[in-house]
C-alpha cells in the first residue's frame, strides 16, 4: 500500500491496521481526490491479497472509507495512534470510534451506510 500511496504522489506519515480496519496518515497531492486514491488502493491491495492467498476465500474491502482532516501539528500524535491500533482498540471498538469521528467532524450520515462490524 505505501508503494501505492507514493506512487500516486502522496507522502505517506504511518499506515496500520487491525483485522476490522485500516488507518493511513498521508499528505494529500492536490491533484488526486481521496475517493480515487482510494480506489487504487482497494483494487491493488485486494489483487495483491488474491494472488498471494493471505485469506481463505477471496478478499474485498467494504465499500466506502472515512477521510478526516488534521493540521500538521497533530501529525506526531497521529502517528503514535496509528501505530498503537491493537492495543487502543481493546479499550472501544472501532465502529464506536467511527462514530465518534463522525460526530466530532460534524458528518451526516445513515447508519444504514456505515460499515459492517466483523463478527
Amino acid at each position: 500500500m505505501a508503494g501505492i500511496i507514493i506512487q500516486q504522489g502522496h507522502r505517506l506519515f504511518s499506515i496500520n491496521g487491525i483485522p476490522d480496519h485500516l488507518h493511513i496518515l498521508i499528505s494529500m497531492n492536490p491533484k488526486q481526490a481521496p475517493s480515487d486514491l482510494m480506489y487504487h488502493i482497494k483494487k491493488s491491495s485486494s489483487r495483491w491479497i488474491n494472488e498471494k492467498g493471505l485469506v481463505p476465500g477471496k478478499f474485498s474491502w467494504q465499500e466506502g472509507f472515512g477521510a478526516f482532516s488534521y493540521g500538521k501539528s497533530q501529525i506526531p500524535d497521529l502517528v503514535r495512534y496509528i501505530e498503537n491500533q491493537e492495543e487502543h482498540h481493546r479499550k472501544k471498538t472501532f465502529y464506536d470510534e467511527y462514530l465518534e469521528f463522525l460526530k466530532v467532524f460534524e458528518v451526516e450520515y445513515n447508519e444504514q451506510y456505515l460499515f459492517k462490524p466483523i463478527d
